[in-house]
């Protein structure tokens, strides 16, 4: 790779595997990590992805692929944390749920950032991305610690801008609906277009226009840009 790629965590689905492609799209190297084998994945190494199977449960898995990254690239374009975990609080798991959560949203993107800032410091543009959630805004009721953990990459955010600029910039993206999952049915659709003002569900390209904002900006960095669809207006 003459280019320098960019990494995202998590593509195998959604949202990270839209961005995936349409990074592809645009001409840019790509590494993904993924949990799960999936078809995305084929898919994204057949137009010459590079994939790595990574487990973020553990500071052992986080380590491993740090160290399996750094084999197969010296330099980074970008880091964008999109893997995530949905879990509620059920009663009898709640330490496991929230230490789950803690591992994939905040101890990964902060290892990660720390051991492979030396792959960002190229020279050109370099970006850190995190990818959280609008729920941060307000808390759920039901889904607490996912939320604080989501809180807690949104401070994560704020740090690393401060402790890596000027080479680096980091920024967040919080989205609220993006897209619905098919088996969602029409009472659950009509409530959650409800919560926005703009009552819509955009698609996965939204986040991928946000990126590139983010990506193609050079003046901005500690900043976590909010794509609700006007929730807050609610």
């Amino acid at each position: 790779m003459t280019q320098a790629p960019i990494l995202i965590t998590g593509a195998g689905q959604r949202i990270g595997l839209h961005c995936a492609e349409r990074l592809l799209d645009d001409g840019h190297p790509l590494i993904v990590s993924y949990r799960q084998e999936r078809d995305g994945i084929a898919r994204l190494r057949e137009r010459g992805a590079i994939a790595l199977q990574a487990d973020f449960a553990d500071e052992a898995g986080i380590m491993a692929f740090i160290a399996a990254l750094k084999e197969r690239t010296r330099h980074l374009r970008a880091i964008v944390h999109n893997a995530s975990e949905w879990r509620p609080d059920t009663p009898g798991q709640e330490a496991e749920a929230f230490r789950q959560l803690f591992q994939v949203h905040m101890l990964a993107p902060y290892l990660i950032n720390l051991h492979c800032a030396e792959l960002l410091r190229h020279g050109g543009p370099a970006d850190i991305i995190h990818i959280g959630d609008d729920v941060t805004r307000k808390g759920s009721r039901k889904h607490i610690a996912y939320a604080a953990s989501k809180a807690g990459l949104d401070n994560l955010t704020l740090s690393f801008a401060a402790r890596l600029a000027p080479a680096i910039k980091v920024n967040g993206i919080a989205p609220a609906l993006i897209q619905f999952n098919p088996d969602d049915d029409d009472a659950y659709r009509a409530k959650a277009l409800a919560k926005s003002a703009l009552g819509i569900e955009p698609g996965a390209e939204v986040i991928y226009q946000s990126l590139r904002y983010l990506f193609d900006n050079p003046y901005v960095t500690g900043t976590t840009l909010s794509v609700n669809g006007g929730r807050h207006l609610i």
